[in-house]
This record gives C-alpha cells, structure tokens and sequence, in this order.
C-alpha cells in the first residue's frame, strides 16, 4: 500500500475540518475516499467525494483502508467495534468512549482482532513540544520523584452559542459529561501521560454553572498518587480570559508551563537529601531558573493524522495509541463518580458502577436544551485546543 483512501463518519465540526486538512494536502499519502454523516447537507461542502448513507455501508464497502471516527461520543465505541472487526484501521476522536464500561469493550474488540490494525486517539496534545519536552526531562528523571501536581486549566471558554450548536452537546444522554468528556480529555491525557494515574479522586463539580447545560462546566479535583504525591485540576467552560498554568513539583525542583514557555527550578540536589544534612533551619538549596521557550503548538491535529497514515505505511510508533485512552476516560468518570456520590473514589474505578449511574443520570433527566434564538456562526476549531 502506497496511499491510505481514508473514510470519515461524521461530518460535523471536527470531521470537517479533518477532511478539509486532507484535501488542502496537509496530510501526506492519504486520501479522503468516502464521507457519511446522518446530516447529509454537510456533503455540499465536499462535492467530489463519495458518500454513503451510513456508517456501516462506508465500513463495509472495500473502499476505504482506514476510518476516521468524528461522531458524537457514544458512538465511538460501536463505530470503532464495527471498523476493527471488518479489518480496518482506525482513528477515533477523544474520547475514545464516554464512560470506562465502553472504553473495555472497544478495546476488547482490538484485542481480538487479528493481525492488528492500526488503532489510534486523537490526541492531537501530544504533539505539543512543551509537553513532549517536560515528559523528557521527567522520565530521564531530571525533576526526581514526582511530590506534587497542579493544573489550572480554565481557557476552555464556550459560549451559549457554541453549545446551542448540537442537540447532543452537553447532555447526559447526548454526549456523556461536560468540560470532562470534551475539552479535558486533553488535559487528563496529558496528565496521565506526565505524571501516572492517581490511585484516588476526590471530584467537585457545578453542573450548569455558567451554562444553560446540565452536565459539569466547573470543575475541581483532588489527586492522591501511590507514591504519596498529590495533586489539584481545575478546569471551566465559563471564565475568561482563564488560565493555562501546571505545575509539577518533584524532589529536583520544579516545572511550570504557561504562556508557551517552560520554566524548570532546578536545585542542585535532591531536596530531602539537603533537608537531612543541611544545619540551618531556614537555608534553601541552591537553585537553577532555566527558561526553556516554545516556539510553536506543534503539529496538532495533522500531525495525529499523518502520524496514523505513517503507521500504517512505514510502521511507525503510534503518538497517541488508542489503548491508552481509556486513561482518561477512567479520570473524568472518576471524578464525576465522586462529585455523584460526594465520596473520594479509589481506582480502578468500578467500570459497571459508573455505567449504572450514568444511565441512572439519563433515565431522570428532565433537561430540555433550548433552541439557538439566532443562527450559530461558523466556527475555526483550529483555534479548539
């Protein structure tokens, strides 16, 4: 195979935007082949390619090496079953799942499959270089252990109009969360992919606090780690200008990331060595400020995709492997899980404890979504992340 003839289900915001990258050339040796979208005016923005009138006909039709799944949450999971158990490669939006229940049956079916497809997340913040940076310089353990984590991430803003844009949006029943299912899987990705998975959540969430929603636009957590650090993540759909600030603490010092620049406080020795053996109650180790700036937000979403077409091509190593999705997934059920239940959550999480109280959360809802009183604009969702 010299070209991947790549189909995409689901034409909305994102799988548009996808599919234009794709045919401006921005993606190397891959071919939009087939679209399909329940909404079938969407295909007048892409007259000369071939349609189907569902997914299941693009899956099935031999035309496509490879699926792009963009569709409202839910059906992540059984689009992504039916891609992989007819063979083909697959790249899902995040989150891979909705809830952890999902995300095991999606991967059970990878599991199966058999020789193995290539089985990607869009993940697209991984190819940020300050975090691909930081992940360096924490694992060759230049920050020793890690104590301490906080994130503030609170330039998620989003206005009326942009959840008036979908039916499905911001609904239990529509798209499974708020801020933790859409904008923050980045962010737990991220987190996760930094620093492990906590082995306890304690979650605080308002649930249409800024938002005529029903689901979570404020967001505080409460992270214990097994090795005794702990962690903060705030998180918000409903202020501005917010903030893009994470610290992580560990026993060389500390990094932050904000405003497109790195700072690593680098002490000269481990600091409970130097808390031991110094003599003075109040002397500071002696500390190393290197500024380390970032130049750009690196490929992002192109290059998920030109990373997904070189695997299957050339056989390289996945950015975001999409086994490692249900991380994040496990992360915001877990968080809403505890701010259910008002409890700290210990993980793993019970998959089938949190689908049941999902599903309680579906049932009785009394929530009906207003109407737009005014066309909603277009959107850039290059500016998205």
């Amino acid at each position: 195979m010299k070209n991947v003839r790549l189909g995409i289900i689901g034409m909305g915001n994102m799988g548009s935007t996808h599919a234009r990258k794709i045919l401006e050339g921005k993606v190397k040796n891959v071919t939009l082949a087939a679209i399909t979208d329940s909404d079938t005016k969407r295909y007048l923005d892409f007259p000369d390619i071939p349609t189907f009138s569902t997914s299941e006909e693009l899956i099935k039709s031999g035309k496509v090496d490879a699926v792009l799944i963009a569709t409202p949450h839910y059906d992540h999971t059984p689009l992504g079953i039916a891609a992989l158990e007819a063979g083909l490669h697959v790249l899902v939006e995040k989150p891979i799942s909705v809830h952890k229940a999902d995300c095991e049956r999606l991967l059970q079916a990878y599991e199966k499959t058999s020789p193995k497809p290539i089985f990607s997340a869009m993940f697209n913040q991984r190819t940020d270089p300050a975090y691909r940076k930081v992940r360096d310089l924490i694992k060759r353990g230049e920050i020793g252990d890690i104590l301490r984590v906080n994130w503030i991430i609170t330039d998620w803003f989003r206005t009326e109009a942009y959840y008036a844009s979908g039916g499905w949006r911001a609904t239990w029943g529509g798209e499974g969360g708020g801020v933790l299912l859409n904008q923050c899987p980045h962010q737990l990705d991220l987190l996760q992919w930094l620093c492990g998975m906590p082995e306890e959540v304690t979650g605080f969430c308002a649930f249409g606090k800024y938002h005529e929603i029903e689901v979570e636009d404020d967001v505080t957590a409460f992270l214990r780690y097994p090795n005794g650090a702990t962690g903060v993540f705030v998180t918000s759909t409903g202020e501005a200008p917010g903030t893009n600030r994470l610290e992580i603490t560990g026993d060389r010092g500390r990094i932050v990331i904000e405003d497109r620049k790195i700072t690593f406080l680098r002490t000269i020795e481990p600091v409970r060595e130097f808390s031991k053996s110094c003599p003075g109650g109040f002397t500071k180790p002696e500390i190393w400020t290197i500024d380390i700036p970032v130049e750009n937000f690196g490929g992002q979403h192109v290059a998920i995709m030109q990373n997904f077409a070189d695997a299957i091509l050339e056989g390289k190593e996945l950015i975001a492997p999409a086994v490692e999705g249900i991380h994040s997934v496990e992360l915001a059920n877990a968080i809403l899980m505890s701010a259910f239940q008002n409890r700290p959550v210990t993980l793993p999480l019970s998959s089938d404890e949190y689908e049941a109280e999902l599903k309680k959360k579906i049932k009785n809802s009394t929530f009906v979504k207003k109407a737009p009183t005014k066309p909603v604009e277009p959107t850039d969702f290059d500016k998205s992340f």
